[in-house]
């Protein structure tokens, strides 16, 4: 059997579940053990006609304009395990496994999926139409790891929301179903969850898995019946639960204590398996409010922070959450690939790893230090609550700078 996707968790929470008309997203990236990822802003761009454009392992062609987003990925890749545009649009993939073997052949990544739905979609909808326009183009596959010794292969499943609606888009090859969603809380992991509420669909879907003989026409269509390996579409949500708890008051921090969660499986801290990086975006369905996302930009959200950005123009970049650029020289770019792993942590990245064998070395002045990085935390959840209560239009200027000196601040505390 083929070896089990990573367990990473996506959330997104409604009204009337979420709190004054908000819509809530979350994710935990769990990606292997060792694995860095970086945080990384994109401006929007205008393109020249015919240009071409360089994803994990192929190029494809590009388009007049991509809208200005913000990343978060696994630094050795194009695309990325989730993110944001300005327009309000957040997208995240999960690995899963199907019945059909996914391909080993390069091709698109779920992950660039991810970044292209980003970059050319303005509402939830558009992107899941760009994503599934390019699978039909160009197929999905090749390594989901920086491993050179084996190739690990998933197909993929996407959460893709914006200020209006959700859509949950599950892939097999080149097939794929989608629900919308636009009140209550919904959860999607490592596994396929889509039943028989479908509302968008490959035109070929059904005469294919007729053909294949895993449907035969007469009982209704159900997508994770008839993709699923065996019984693994059970529902699959720990972390929802705790979301409907909250009764009608998901925010983000409620969102982030979810994420936090070992206990559920939702912080995933495995042998393999680590809760790499995690966002939270937070998407008033009033327009004329700005979205917050927060990224830690660093493992494991216990003992990580949550740090806001916001989009404007001209938005400070933020090095120390970069990983080094090896350009042509990446392993990853040279065939064969992954030959060696180069060194990807940043600066953000290498405190925490000190902070880390602090919080496991020196109980007493780990826990103050967390307690002091979780007050930090809180001032700017409480910042970014005041901008989305105020009646005044946001001034750019106050927060061109704000996720950079998040990050500034942090850094200083582990000096």
């Amino acid at each position: 059997r083929m070896a089990a996707a990573p367990p990473s968790y996506c959330f997104v929470a409604f009204p009337p579940c979420s709190k004054d008309g908000l819509v809530v997203f979350g994710k935990n990236s769990a990606r292997p053990r060792d694995e860095v990822q970086e945080v990384v802003y994109f401006a929007a761009t205008a393109h020249d006609p015919g240009s071409k454009v360089e994803c994990t392992y192929i190029e494809i062609e590009q388009v007049p304009k991509t809208h200005a987003i913000v990343l978060s990925r696994p630094s050795w890749l194009w695309g990325a395990e989730m993110g944001a545009n300005e327009h309000g649009v957040c997208v995240a993939n999960e690995a899963i496994v199907t019945r059909e073997p996914a391909s080993e052949s390069e091709a698109l990544l779920g992950m660039d999926l991810v970044r292209l739905g980003l970059e050319r979609g303005a509402t939830a909808k558009e992107a899941l139409d760009v994503i599934v326009a390019l699978l039909e183009e160009h197929g999905q596959g090749g390594n989901y790891y920086e491993d050179g010794s084996s190739c690990h292969t998933f197909q993929s499943a996407f959460l893709i929301v914006d200020r209006n609606e959700a859509w949950i888009l599950e892939t097999s090859g080149k097939y794929w179903a989608a629900e919308k969603i636009t009140e209550g809380v919904k959860c999607i992991c490592n596994q396929l969850s889509l039943t028989t509420k479908i509302d968008a669909e490959h035109p070929e879907l059904r005469n294919y898995v007729r053909s294949q003989g895993w449907w035969n026409g007469d009982s209704d269509f159900n997508f994770s019946e008839v993709f699923s390996l065996a019984d693994d579409h059970l529902a699959c949500c720990s972390g929802r639960e705790s979301l409907e708890k909250q009764g009608g008051d998901v925010s983000a921090q409620a969102m982030i204590d979810v994420l936090r969660d070992k206990d559920s499986g939702v912080c995933v801290d495995s042998e393999s398996f680590l809760t790499t990086a995690s966002i939270v975006s937070v998407l008033p369905q009033d327009p004329s409010f700005p979205c917050v996302h927060y990224f830690t930009g660093t493992p494991d959200p216990s003992r990580s922070i949550f740090k806001p950005f916001i989009f404007v123009d001209d938005v400070k970049s933020v090095p120390k959450v970069q990983s080094p650029s090896f350009g042509n020289d990446d392993p990853a770019k040279k065939i064969p690939r992954f030959q060696e792993k180069p060194d990807r942590r940043h600066e953000l990245y290498k405190a925490h790893e000190w902070a880390r064998s602090l919080l496991e070395n020196d109980q007493d002045k780990g826990q103050k230090l967390m307690r002091i990085m979780l007050d930090l935390e809180k001032q700017g959840l409480e910042a970014m609550e005041d901008i989305l209560t105020r009646t005044e239009v946001l001034d750019p200027a106050e927060v061109v700078d704000l996720f950079y000196d998040c990050v500034d601040t942090e850094l200083k505390f582990f000096k």
